[in-house]
């Protein structure tokens, strides 16, 4: 006999105004009727659904998450059909325009936007926690001179444990707060250390006359005396640390939430962000970019690297994206950034490239029906060449705009009642019992 599996129907609102699911299983002829809230169904309400009580219970299979909800969240709203991102509720473009990093740090933390008495302490204290331990000095002079900037950074924020481990105290609300300030105010250290190392230079101590952003230029770039960064490059600079400071449940993003839901330090889980972050097909696609419009070389070569790419021989690299289905509503605003940062530094010659590559990629049917269009890493990778930055500090740039949005995460993760280990379920397809075979009998 065909096994038939379950189908479902939606239902109309009950009498209590709840709306609700119809689930008829084929197989027994039995129906369950489920709550849906905020426009899900909760997967364990599949598990009543089975064809007899040793039956486990239905699960969802659902390879890499593609349609599975595994936290509620009031940090973050991205809708990709429309191409709309908003921390807290307050649009990306309207935070990009009127207010800093640290601003939009404190708001993604928590929850609402400070007063000028709390952003003026917020900003005090994290500028006054810049400084790290001797000890990580020598800790990140131990890595090969050729050692890659993120494996660096990732091994010296997961070492902060071992430097704070109070830390582990996660349940005492001022523990994390302080916990918190300490990684938002010490990765822009441990980045620009990672980058002085593997360029030879001698490292450089935090300037706490600076902003936050201004503060890391200067870390990155002093030789002798004082650096004083442009102010262009620093509110450029700021933006994109803005632009980079969450993006709802990203890959980097639900490692944070999966190993913070063990309980472990903040450290320890901002680290294992880093590690997904790592990853090219997270952080390192801004290089992608770069790479190829080098390959590209002149806009005479564009026409022929379109069709190369219409013919499967080409990849268009910065265009689409995971969830926006419409335009990244960030890469709009980078555009603009590059405007600012060039005027500094000159222009850089792959950007006529790049221009000219998006000018006709959006007037040609095969990308627009396709809505392929560019986001944030188009541009990014220009801005960070401009700014001086080899392609391997790429990731550490994004990770450092993304510490905000993460211990953010793990903050709501654990005050979540919710919220329990994380531990996904499997479909196991391998062997049935089997015997041992001796050694002798192989």
């Amino acid at each position: 006999m065909t096994t038939q599996q379950p189908t479902a129907t939606s239902a109309p609102k009950d009498g209590s105004g709840a709306e609700t699911l119809t689930v008829v299983d084929n197989r027994t002829g039995q129906s369950y009727e489920l709550p849906i809230t905020d426009g899900t169904i909760r997967a364990t309400d599949l598990r009543q659904i089975k064809v007899d009580e040793d039956d486990f219970g239905l699960m969802t299979y659902d390879p890499a998450f593609m349609n599975t909800a595994s936290c509620r969240s009031e940090v973050t709203y991205l809708d990709g059909d429309r191409g709309i991102l908003r921390y807290r509720g307050y649009p990306i473009e309207q935070l990009a325009e009127k207010s800093t990093f640290l601003e939009v740090a404190y708001l993604l933390v928590y929850g609402e936007l400070p007063t000028a008495d709390e952003l003026e302490a917020w900003t005090h204290e994290i500028t006054h926690h810049t400084f790290v331990h001797e000890n990580v000095r020598s800790f990140m002079q131990g890595f090969r001179y050729d050692a890659h900037p993120m494996g660096m950074l990732q091994a010296s924020v997961g070492a902060l444990s071992t430097f704070y481990p109070e830390a582990k105290d996660i349940h005492d609300e001022e523990n994390r707060r302080l916990q918190i300030v300490r990684l938002i105010a010490k990765m822009p250290t441990l980045g620009a250390w990672a980058f002085r190392h593997t360029t030879g230079k001698p490292f450089v101590y935090p300037d706490n006359r600076l902003s936050y952003s201004a503060n890391f230029l200067a870390m990155l770039n002093t030789m002798s005396g004082r650096y004083e960064p442009d102010p262009r490059l620093e509110r450029a600079l700021d933006v994109l640390f803005i632009l980079h400071a969450d993006h709802e449940q990203n890959c980097s993003t639900s490692a944070v939430r999966s190993v913070g839901s063990s309980q472990v330090d903040p450290y320890s889980a901002v680290a294992a962000g880093i590690s997904a972050l790592y990853g090219p097909l997270h952080g390192g696609a801004n290089e992608q970019v770069l790479r190829m419009l080098r390959r590209i070389g002149t806009t005479e070569n564009i026409p022929a690297f379109i069709e190369g790419v219409k013919g499967g021989k080409e990849r268009l690299m910065g265009f689409g994206h995971r969830v926006y289905k419409n335009f990244d509503p960030r890469a709009t605003i980078i555009k603009k950034a590059c405007d600012d940062v060039f005027e500094v530094t000159g222009v850089n010659p792959l950007l006529s490239i790049a221009v000219e590559l998006e000018k006709i990629a959006l007037g040609d049917d095969y990308f627009v029906t396709r809505k392929l269009y560019p986001n944030v890493d188009f541009y990014s990778g220009l801005i960070y060449e401009a700014l001086g930055m080899p392609v391997e500090m790429f990731t550490v740039l994004f990770a450092i705009g993304r510490t905000p949005g993460w211990v953010a995460q793990w903050r709501e993760m654990l005050m979540d009642t919710e919220q329990k280990i994380s531990r996904p379920r499997q479909v196991y397809v391998g062997a049935g019992e089997r015997d041992y075979v001796e050694l002798s009998g192989r």
